[in-house]
Parts: C-alpha cells; sequence; structure tokens
C-alpha cells in the first residue's frame, strides 16, 4: 500500500524538500498552499484518498488550524500532523485538542519527521489489517507472520521490517527506506553490513530457499524488490 501525503505549505523552499524527502522514501505526494485548495484535496472523493496530512500552521492565505477543522469535521480518522515554526504550549495544545495527531517543530531533523509521518500512519491503519505477501499471511491487529496456518516467530525488528516490503509490494525498498523504518527500535544508525545481517535473518526464516528467494528479492546496487 503507498500512502497518499497532502502537504499543506506555501513556502515553496520547504515544499520542495518535503516532497523529495517523502518521494525518496515510497510516499505519493501532492500539495497546496492556501486553505481552501488543503481542504478540497483532502477531501476530494478522486481515488487514490489522502492517507495523512502534513500542514503547517501559518499559511499566508488561510489558518492551519482551520483546515484542520473542516478536515476532521468530514473525515475525523485521516491523520493530521502539525508543521510550525513555533513551539510554544498554547500552539500544541489548540493543535491536539482539534484532533491533530503529532506536531512538529521547525526546524526538524528529516529522519524524525519521517519517522514520526511513519509512526503515526501505522498507528491509523493498523487496525483490522491482513496483509499478504506471497505464501506468508500478516495479522497487523497481532502482529502475527503465518505460513499456510502455522506462526512463523519473528523479532520485533524482523517484524517491522517485513511489515515495510508488506506495505510496498512490488516495488523497490531502499536499503535507506529499511534505515529509517528500524531506526526507532536500533536507538543507533544501521550499518550496511550489519543491515545485510537482519535481511538474511528474516530471509531464513520466511523463505524455502534463503539462498535463492522469491519473496525479497536483491536489486543490486539499489535495494530489494518484493514479490507482488
Amino acid at each position: 500500500m503507498t500512502h497518499r501525503v497532502l502537504l499543506v505549505e506555501d513556502d515553496a523552499l520547504i515544499v520542495s524538500t518535503l516532497t523529495e524527502l517523502l518521494e525518496g522514501v515510497g510516499y505519493e505526494v501532492v500539495t497546496a498552499d492556501t486553505q481552501m485548495t488543503a481542504i478540497r484535496r483532502a477531501l476530494t472523493s478522486q481515488e487514490p484518498a489522502v492517507s495523512l496530512v502534513l500542514l503547517d500552521v501559518t499559511l499566508a492565505k488561510g489558518s492551519g488550524f482551520a483546515v484542520c477543522a473542516a478536515i476532521k469535521q468530514v473525515r475525523p480518522q485521516l491523520p493530521v500532523i502539525f508543521l510550525t515554526a513555533s513551539d510554544n504550549e498554547f500552539n500544541t495544545v489548540a493543535g491536539i485538542q482539534m484532533g491533530a495527531d503529532d506536531y512538529i517543530a521547525k526546524p526538524f531533523r528529516p529522519r524524525e519527521l519521517l519517522a514520526r509521518v511513519a509512526a503515526v500512519l501505522r498507528r491509523s491503519y493498523a487496525e483490522n489489517a491482513l496483509l499478504s505477501l506471497g505464501p506468508l499471511s500478516i495479522d497487523v491487529d497481532r502482529a502475527r507472520v503465518e505460513r499456510n496456518g502455522v506462526e512463523i516467530p519473528l523479532s520485533a525488528l524482523e517484524y517491522k521490517m517485513l511489515l515495510l516490503f508488506a506495505n510496498n509490494a512490488g516495488k523497490l525498498v531502499t536499503r535507506e527506506m529499511i534505515r529509517e523504518e528500524l531506526w526507532d527500535d536500533a536507538g543507533a544508525y544501521i550499518e550496511d553490513n550489519t543491515l545485510s545481517v537482519y535481511i538474511k535473518r528474516l530471509r531464513g526464516k520466511i523463505e524455502d530457499d534463503p539462498v535463492e528467494p522469491r519473496i525479497i528479492v536483491t536489486v543490486r546496487g539499489l535495494g530489494y524488490k518484493v514479490m507482488a
């Protein structure tokens, strides 16, 4: 599943930077620079629908708070993350009270923003989810992975990595995407050799033949292609 992110920001440089950052890890990005455009794009009936809104509080034409209020009135389950140059307590509390799922003060580190976007998406779309990856069945509610009805015991890191692959089935998954996904649990930068060990261990549990993998296939120099 590819998530579509609506970026609501009227600073062209920030829009360009964040669009590149988000698309670089596999998100589809649509943008809006005014209150009215943001509301229209968040609530459009066209497919695919927006999965998450990254919303600047201060807009030259309108208010981020007004955008959030309009979105939550129609789509209360659509996750919203506020972006703002101000980290004062009033704005933070106001945003959360309006239903925002997170609040990130500028300037922020790219890695932090990606981690928090991923976390909000996981919380928002994990309910009642059953994913398939080749012969594997992933029950996201229970964090349970089965193959032909038999549970496969995975570590937390292995499970998060498998979930990333399942959500990007048929697409290229770069090593940097995997690092971003595992960053919170690992707590430190994951070296290439360590990442290769993680992949090897996961393949050993889910592949018929880990030496000739059919689920997680290496794309030399780029990352991995996951069987759709």
